[in-house]
Protein backbone atom coordinates (compact mmCIF):
# COMPACT_ATOMS: atom_id res chain seq x y z
CA UNK A 1 0.00 0.00 0.00
CA UNK A 2 2.63 2.58 0.79
CA UNK A 3 4.64 1.98 -2.52
CA UNK A 4 1.08 2.76 -4.42
CA UNK A 5 0.89 6.20 -2.15
CA UNK A 6 4.61 6.85 -3.12
CA UNK A 7 4.03 6.12 -6.72
CA UNK A 8 0.72 8.40 -6.74
CA UNK A 9 2.53 11.31 -5.23
CA UNK A 10 5.22 11.10 -7.98
CA UNK A 11 3.01 11.08 -10.81
CA UNK A 12 1.24 13.73 -9.43
CA UNK A 13 4.68 15.50 -9.17
CA UNK A 14 5.24 14.91 -12.46
CA UNK A 15 2.16 15.73 -13.91
CA UNK A 16 2.23 19.50 -12.38
CA UNK A 17 5.97 19.91 -13.60
CA UNK A 18 4.26 18.88 -17.01
CA UNK A 19 2.21 21.25 -16.96
CA UNK A 20 3.98 24.61 -15.52
CA UNK A 21 6.35 23.87 -18.42
CA UNK A 22 3.35 23.43 -21.03
CA UNK A 23 1.53 26.87 -19.34
CA UNK A 24 5.08 28.84 -19.45
CA UNK A 25 5.97 27.72 -22.97
CA UNK A 26 2.27 29.09 -24.37
CA UNK A 27 2.35 32.58 -22.00
CA UNK A 28 5.76 32.94 -22.90
CA UNK A 29 7.02 33.51 -19.42
CA UNK A 30 9.80 32.51 -17.65
CA UNK A 31 8.66 30.76 -14.11
CA UNK A 32 9.66 32.02 -11.42
CA UNK A 33 11.49 35.73 -10.18
CA UNK A 34 14.10 37.90 -11.53
CA UNK A 35 15.70 40.00 -8.68
CA UNK A 36 17.82 42.87 -9.01
CA UNK A 37 19.54 45.75 -6.50
CA UNK A 38 19.98 49.03 -8.09
CA UNK A 39 23.07 51.07 -7.41
CA UNK A 40 20.68 53.17 -4.69
CA UNK A 41 20.66 49.75 -2.87
CA UNK A 42 16.45 49.56 -4.20
CA UNK A 43 15.54 45.70 -4.37
CA UNK A 44 13.34 45.25 -7.72
CA UNK A 45 11.28 42.01 -8.26
CA UNK A 46 10.07 41.06 -11.39
CA UNK A 47 7.52 38.09 -11.25
CA UNK A 48 7.35 35.60 -14.29
CA UNK A 49 8.96 37.99 -16.64
CA UNK A 50 8.35 37.40 -20.40
CA UNK A 51 10.79 35.25 -22.19
CA UNK A 52 10.43 37.08 -25.86
CA UNK A 53 12.55 40.24 -26.36
CA UNK A 54 14.90 42.96 -24.15
CA UNK A 55 13.79 44.07 -20.28
CA UNK A 56 14.76 47.20 -18.87
CA UNK A 57 16.30 47.45 -15.48
CA UNK A 58 14.73 50.59 -14.39
CA UNK A 59 15.92 54.15 -15.20
CA UNK A 60 19.26 53.70 -13.09
CA UNK A 61 19.83 49.86 -13.82
CA UNK A 62 20.44 47.08 -11.74
CA UNK A 63 24.56 46.64 -9.61
CA UNK A 64 23.48 43.10 -8.93
CA UNK A 65 20.74 40.20 -10.16
CA UNK A 66 19.63 37.08 -8.93
CA UNK A 67 17.95 34.96 -11.69
CA UNK A 68 15.30 32.22 -10.11
CA UNK A 69 13.58 31.53 -13.44
CA UNK A 70 13.86 28.36 -15.37
CA UNK A 71 15.45 30.20 -17.88
CA UNK A 72 19.16 31.48 -18.44
CA UNK A 73 19.32 35.29 -19.00
CA UNK A 74 21.92 37.92 -20.55
CA UNK A 75 23.04 41.04 -18.80
CA UNK A 76 23.51 44.30 -20.89
CA UNK A 77 25.09 47.73 -19.88
CA UNK A 78 23.44 49.26 -22.50
CA UNK A 79 20.08 49.71 -22.93
CA UNK A 80 17.31 47.93 -25.48
CA UNK A 81 19.87 44.97 -25.24
CA UNK A 82 22.79 46.86 -26.82
CA UNK A 83 26.60 46.82 -25.38
CA UNK A 84 28.66 50.06 -25.50
CA UNK A 85 31.86 49.41 -27.87
CA UNK A 86 34.25 47.10 -26.32
CA UNK A 87 32.16 46.27 -22.96
CA UNK A 88 31.07 42.61 -22.80
CA UNK A 89 27.94 41.11 -21.69
CA UNK A 90 27.08 38.71 -18.62
CA UNK A 91 25.54 35.50 -18.33
CA UNK A 92 23.62 34.22 -15.66
CA UNK A 93 21.94 31.21 -15.59
CA UNK A 94 18.90 29.43 -13.77
CA UNK A 95 19.23 29.65 -10.11
CA UNK A 96 22.25 31.94 -10.36
CA UNK A 97 23.33 35.44 -9.36
CA UNK A 98 26.06 37.83 -10.32
CA UNK A 99 27.18 41.81 -9.16
CA UNK A 100 29.02 44.15 -11.37
CA UNK A 101 32.32 44.98 -10.14
CA UNK A 102 32.66 48.61 -8.21
CA UNK A 103 33.51 51.05 -10.66
CA UNK A 104 31.71 49.76 -13.64
CA UNK A 105 28.50 51.11 -15.07
CA UNK A 106 25.35 49.04 -13.85
CA UNK A 107 23.45 46.89 -16.40
CA UNK A 108 20.94 48.41 -18.07
CA UNK A 109 18.47 45.63 -19.65
CA UNK A 110 18.01 42.04 -20.08
CA UNK A 111 17.33 39.33 -22.26
CA UNK A 112 16.55 35.54 -21.97
CA UNK A 113 18.44 32.69 -23.74
CA UNK A 114 17.30 31.00 -26.35
CA UNK A 115 13.97 31.99 -26.32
Amino acid sequence: MPNRHLAGIRAGALLLMLAVTGCSQMTHSAVGTLLYTTPTDEAVLIENPVTRGCHSLGPVGAKAVTNNTLNDIVLYEGANCRQPQGAETVYVATLFSDSIVPGHPAWRSFSFVGV
